[in-house]
This record gives structure tokens, sequence and C-alpha cells, in this order.
């Protein structure tokens, strides 16, 4: 069976010969340069190399989100880098180590902002969009059998968009305070999103639009399950009917934290796979595989427990067997690894996951 094929019918709840075996999420920076120091082969360039993998969905590398992007000037302030990403945001960085950012500034504050920002880096038919190679690729992937992906992190997103161009509390605020500067940017996003993908859908068979909004904390979501409903709704009910018509059977989204309580409504608006299912938020794949059946999972297996070793990664892939059992789950982890996971550790994990699959290592 291809590795779509796989992903595909599993998803849908078919009938598969074993279920995708990705190894999904990869090392943070630091993590990789420990693995560098330890037992991890020097030909493994990535991860994924030691191990018998299918190949995940693969995005398509269209530009659905600032274009122009800006330009990443980097400032060194001695213990920091300071930088401006990809869509305007102003942060600050340690130096050597993994840590979140400091957020100083975004490139929205109002709608006069925004109507700017709009024109100069969110115009439709900018020529770049579209650059590239990537009709080369995707011809590349449908020979080889590999699933494709429209969408990847951080360009396509509704909250994910609006709290990228306005920041976490104003994002939060505006829903009450602007919700017209909401609607309006929601709108905007989806159809500059689905006119991008209206040209690849013409070039390729698209097997998953993908989703990235990081809306929910370890307490739940960030917004009601009404102000979901109310302004993200409708705009993923535009991309479930675009998938419809494209005959695109899969619409997945990533969110970290607990998201239990605007589950229902990403399954009314057409989302069928959900990730990563934190378990220190809560996440708890057996029940969310039995609580929201219409619903497929990925991740879910608690990264922390790599750092304690075989035993510990034993009794973890164990507790979510029932799911891996009932279907519809791509077992993972729950998110990147941290650099208290040894390369030893590691190569057990991934290796007890593959035997999981019924997979013999290489």
């Amino acid at each position: 069976m291809q590795d779509r094929e796989r992903f595909v019918r599993h998803v849908l709840g078919l009938e598969v010969d074993r279920p995708p075996y990705w190894l999904y999420w990869g090392p943070w920076g630091t993590t990789w340069q420990r693995w560098e120091r330890e037992n991890k082969p020097a030909s493994v360039t990535d991860h994924r190399m030691a191990f018998p993998v299918d190949f995940a969905p693969c995005a398509v590398p269209v530009n659905a989100g600032p274009c122009p992007v800006f330009e990443q000037d980097i400032v060194d302030e001695g213990d920091y880098y300071q930088f401006t990403d990809t869509w305007g945001i102003r942060r600050r960085i340690l130096k050597g180590r993994e840590s979140m950012p400091e957020f100083i500034s975004f490139p929205v504050q109002d709608a006069a902002g925004w109507k700017r920002y709009k024109e100069e880096r969110l115009n439709l038919e900018h020529p770049g969009r579209l650059a590239g190679d990537w009709r080369q690729h995707v011809a590349t992937w449908m020979k080889e059998g590999r699933p494709i992906q429209l969408g990847y992190f951080p360009d396509v997103g509704f909250f994910g968009g609006v709290r990228w161009l306005l920041g976490d509390e104003q994002c939060l605020t505006a829903f009450y305070t602007d919700p017209e500067l909401v609607h309006d940017i929601m709108g905007h996003l989806a159809t500059l999103y689905l006119h991008v993908f209206e040209v690849v859908v013409q070039e390729c068979k698209v097997d998953v639009i993908h989703i990235w909004e990081d809306m929910c904390g370890r307490n739940g979501p960030l917004i009601s399950p009404a102000l979901w409903e109310e302004f993200m709704g409708p705009q993923y009910r535009r991309v479930r009917d675009f998938a419809h018509r494209h005959d695109i059977p899969v619409i997945s989204v990533d969110t970290d934290g607990d998201p239990d309580l605007i589950i229902q409504p990403m399954i009314d608006a057409g989302v069928n796979l959900l990730f990563p299912c934190e378990v220190a938020a809560g996440c708890d794949v057996n029940v969310m595989r039995k609580k929201h059946p219409d619903m497929a999972l990925m991740g879910g297996i608690d990264k922390r427990a790599l750092a304690d070793g075989p035993s510990a990664i034993d009794t973890e892939l164990e507790r979510i067997r029932p799911a891996l059992e009932g279907g519809k789950y791509i077992p993972d982890l729950d998110h990147l690894v941290p650099d208290d996971v040894s390369w030893d550790n590691y190569d057990y994990y991934a290796l007890a996951l593959a035997r999981m699959h019924g997979i013999k290592s290489q």
C-alpha cells in the first residue's frame, strides 16, 4: 500500500495494512547538537533516515502568507539576537539554547495598519506566490505515492493569522473590541488561501489541506466555542466546500494545548484530523477517540517519557495502544523532541514504535 493511500484510508477509518509510521516531530536544534555528540550515526542527517518511516504529507511550496516576506534583519545584542521574521514580527531570542522568543512588536496595530499590510503583503496576485519549482516537486511526489498537502506553519491559519498580525493580547481582545477587523482579516486570509490553492489543484491530486492555529492552552481553548463558530466557522466551511469540490479528503488542524471544547465545532465545519494532542495539557488520545469518533488524531505520545529511558517509553507506548488498535489514530510524539532526550533513548522509542506497527527494523 502506498503511503498516500495508507494515510487517507486510515484517517477516513477505512481498512489499511497498518497505521502510518511518520516520526513527524523532529528534535530541537540543541537536541540535534546533543545527538551529534552522542551515538547518532554520522551518515544520519535527518532523524527519520535511521528508521523505516512512511512519507508524511508533503507541503506544496507555494506562498499563501506574506508576499513579499519581510527581510530578516538581525541585530546582535550580546546574549540575544533581535530580528524581524517573515511576517514582520519583531522578536528577541537567546543565543545557544532553545527557549520561547520574546515578542517585541507585531506588524498590525489597527484597521489602518491592516489595510496597509493587506495591500503590501497579502495581494492575491503577487507573482511570487506561485514562483519556483513546485510543479516538479508535486509531479515527483505523485509518482512516488506520497500524500500531498496544501498549507503549512505559519502561513495558513485563521486564529493563527490574526494572532501573528496583532499579537496574542490584541488578538484576543479584538474579538470583542474590533470584531469587524477580525472578520475582515480572517475573510481575506481565506480568500487568499483558496486563490492560491485553486492553481495547485489544477496541477496535482491534493490529499490534505492543513491549517495551523495554536488556539488552545493547557486549560482549554483561548476563545469560546461560540466565538470559534462566529468568526472561524464560516472560513473553515469555505475551506471544506473547496475541499469537497476538488475531492480533497482530509482537513487537518494543528493546535497545541487542550482543544476539547472546540473539537465538535471543528468536526461540524469539516475538520477530520487533529494534532498534536499534548499530554501535558491533559489530552488523552484514548479518551479523545472515544468521545469524538469522527475526528482522526495524530500525536498524543508524551515526549517527556523519552528522557526517562526504555522502561518509561514502553509504559507510554502501552498507554496509547487502545487508541492505536481502535483506528483513525496515527501514533507520534506530542511535539518536538527536547534536549534532555539522548540519541539512544530516541532510537529505542522509534524502533519500539515501529514494532507496534508491525514494522521490522532495518
